[in-house]
């Protein structure tokens, strides 16, 4: 994904800021907990083809947060 369009993309909704994740190819909003899908190199900013975002998908990983119970 270019970097600087990813730069001038926000949520459509919130207007926040959208982290980029590479391996699902998808533009996340954790504020509203949406997933905008990118097909064929072209994201898709419509609320409508965006899908909930998991509860684990919304809390930011480190390498000291330990997954599962």
């Amino acid at each position: 994904m270019d970097k600087e369009l990813l730069a001038m993309l926000v949520c459509p909704l919130c207007k926040g800021k959208l982290r980029y994740d590479r391996e699902a190819q998808e533009l996340h909003c954790l504020y509203d907990g949406l997933a905008y899908p990118i097909r064929d190199g072209i994201p898709v900013m419509l609320p409508e083809e965006a899908r909930q975002l998991d509860v684990d998908e919304k809390l930011p990983t480190s390498p000291g947060r330990m997954g599962g119970a």
